[in-house]
């Protein structure tokens, strides 16, 4: 390190400040804190190819600690990333491409969303396994590819990450799969928001990190160049994963520096006159000095121009000579878009199929699994109760990195977010749990959202009729909060042709998606049909004339909705019967359509054993609206659904009160 490394901190700093005060909003302690262990890792570390953000094989670095956004900003613009200083200007400023908080696919050298504290460090491991997964794929293909993949997973945290539950779970996770290629840089300045740490988190990093697997390097002065550099360089060459605990002071310099005041919220003007003076930076805002634009960016890349170099010749070599299922994958990786064909239609299901769904989604699952290296799935300690294990694989560790079924252990939360790294680095994933504990996920389904990734969520025990587990495992509201998340497709089939058309339509998108499937035995209920999943709803039975009412349901919910129409029918009630297995995709169809299905001069009745006003709001009114809007109960399963009146019997009554209503 020498002077002008030093100036160039010293004008991204500044430059950064410049944009919170601009902007009248943002986090300058983090910039203050956090800009030379970033300078650092940017300019002698970083594997990165500035004419190509998206080289498959460049390292991946997240700011966990998203509040510090314009820190990152600052320094991809000097390095020469496409980031203009108008862009800078536009810091938290509506269609700019520098947001409050990192955004993937929106600014250049941002590898995904950051911002809910906790996330980032978690998304960070689930790159670490799919880089792991990835080389050890492509070197079990050909010996030629071992340098292809190879690249290390860097995430700047702050002690807010490290307080959330799911780093946690997802750095022991880390430990235990021994992910060597994760390096976590912690700033650790003991303050946050509401004050100092003392009373809050005054627990041993250094002791908790030795005894979950890490290597524990410490940085006295975060501030120190010399002392930066000799810890990252000491990573490169560990065989476990790395965390280096930079001691730092929030808002170094500042008037306020190592207290909250400096959190968030602009610097005075005396404050930051003042920072400048001290810096040697007397320019006018928004301003970069020439030599300090060419010596950070001609820095990075003559260090990486030789490796550049050779891994396009290596890669050459690779495309010319390696199979075709090599290129294939290569492709795909490069593309980051993995379609997998499956088509469900040239499957022939017997007319008495009669089974558990979560059983029938195992066999589906086998039937496409091995089509694709590049799908892999994950349980959160529930493989023996989801039963999605993809067959011929093992189950995935240091020992066995090629295993394609990963336990995640109770660690819903961090499965999420891990799956959400997985899916960023090009791979296509499934977790599963209970539909009851979606909810200890949600934060990492709604980053799945927001980042629109490929993962799947694989929800079983889908209603009270599990009965003995009690109202704790019962879903109620579940099905209801996951229909409500933007760019989310939940899929609820009814029996086994709708749940090989919901894997149907789930493979061929490169979007979240939630598949909610019964614990309990459904047959092949008449009229299913795995083509119109696409629709999102569609008629089962039709009364053959005009209906006296319309009843929708979902799921193993259709059983019932069916054999109440057969029986109405009967009685001179004409009932048409409409699957609903993906509200949000019947949504998304034509006016047209929905009108014709759903007609608003017919009354219309939905059935669900779920929360009811969301489903509901298709129903006439939410008087038609048949549900379950409290918990459930401690019994068999028969016990459980007459003591809550939505066993056939009682639901007969229910719709037939409705239609005469």
């Amino acid at each position: 390190m020498n002077q002008k490394d030093i100036q160039c901190i010293n004008e991204i700093k500044i430059l950064a400040l410049d944009m919170i005060n601009n902007a009248n909003s943002g986090h300058p302690g983090a910039v203050l804190s956090q800009a030379p262990i970033l300078y650092t890792l940017y300019a002698n570390y970083l594997r990165v190819d500035l004419e190509n953000p998206n080289w498959i094989n460049r390292d991946r670095f997240v700011l966990s600690s998203g509040h510090a956004s314009a820190l990152l900003y600052s320094l991809l613009h000097v390095c020469g990333y496409d980031i203009s200083l108008n862009d800078l200007r536009g810091f938290r400023r509506i269609n700019s491409i520098t947001p409050g908080h990192p955004e993937y696919k929106l600014t250049p050298g941002v590898e995904c969303s950051t911002g809910p504290l906790g996330q980032g460090v978690s998304t960070a491991v689930g790159m670490a396994l799919a880089e792991r997964y990835i080389k050890s794929l492509l070197d079990a293909e050909e010996e030629k590819t071992q340098k292809i993949i190879n690249y290390k997973t860097y995430v700047m945290c702050s002690d807010g990450d490290l307080m959330e539950g799911v780093s946690y779970e997802a750095l022991s996770f880390a430990g235990a799969q021994k992910l060597n290629n994760l390096v976590l840089l912690y700033d650790d300045n003991n303050m946050s928001i509401d004050g100092t740490l003392d009373t809050t988190f005054n627990e041993n990093i250094e002791k908790r990190f030795e005894a979950i697997g890490f290597e524990v390097i410490i940085v006295k002065d975060g501030a120190n160049l010399t002392q930066i550099d000799k810890a990252l360089n000491k990573a490169q060459k560990s065989t476990k994963p790395v965390i280096i605990i930079f001691k730092t002071i929030l808002g170094n310099g500042s008037y306020n520096q190592n207290t909250n005041q400096v959190h968030s919220g602009p610097l005075s003007d005396a404050d930051l006159y003042n920072l400048r003076q001290t810096l040697g930076i007397t320019s006018q805002p928004f301003y970069v000095t020439k030599d300090s634009m060419i010596y950070l960016h001609d820095k990075i890349v003559n260090r990486m121009k030789p490796e550049i170099n050779a891994w396009n010749e290596n890669m050459n070599t690779v495309r010319m000579s390696t199979s075709e299922n090599l290129n294939n994958i290569l492709n795909m990786l490069e593309n980051n878009k993995n379609i997998i064909n499956f088509d469900s239609s040239k499957y022939q299901i017997n007319v008495n199929y009669n089974e558990e769904l979560n059983i029938s989604n195992y066999k589906v699952m086998n039937l496409f699994a091995n089509s694709t290296n590049l799908l892999l799935n994950g349980s959160a300690d529930l493989f023996k109760s989801v039963k999605n294990v993809i067959d011929n694989s093992p189950f995935m560790s240091n020992v066995t990195p090629l295993g394609r079924n990963i336990r995640f252990g109770v660690r819903e939360h961090a499965m999420g977010a891990i799956l959400n790294g997985m899916a960023l680095s090009g791979l296509k994933v499934c977790g599963s749990t209970f539909l009851a504990f979606s909810d200890y996920l949600k934060p990492a389904i709604r980053m799945s959202a927001l980042m629109s990734l490929p993962v799947t969520y694989i929800f079983s025990h889908d209603s009270i009729s599990i009965g003995q587990d009690g109202p704790t495992h019962e879903p109620i509201e579940q099905l209801a909060m996951l229909r409500t998340i933007p760019n989310l497709i939940t899929y609820r089939p009814a029996d086994i042709l709708e749940l090989m058309g919901s894997w149907d339509s789930i493979l061929k998108q490169n979007k979240p998606t939630v598949l909610v499937l019964t614990k309990q035995k459904v047959p092949k209920i008449p009229g299913t049909n795995q083509a119109m999943i696409q629709k999102g709803a569609y008629l089962v039975r039709d009364c053959g004339s005009t209906p006296d009412a319309i009843l929708i349901s979902s799921g193993s919910d259709l059983t019932n909705a069916y054999i109440i129409a057969n029986k109405l029918a009967v009685n001179g009630i004409n009932l048409n019967v409409v699957s609903i297995p993906s509200l949000e995709l019947f949504l998304a169809q034509d006016e047209e359509y929905r009108n014709k299905l759903l007609p608003e001069n017919i009354k219309r009745i939905t059935l669900e054993a779920s929360n009811s006003y969301v489903l509901g709001s298709l129903a006439t009114n939410i008087d038609y609206a048949i549900g379950l809007n409290d918990f459930g109960l401690s019994g068999t399963s028969e016990e459980v659904i007459k003591e809550m009146q939505f066993d056939l019997d009682s639901l007969l009554l229910k719709v037939q009160k409705l239609v005469r209503k």
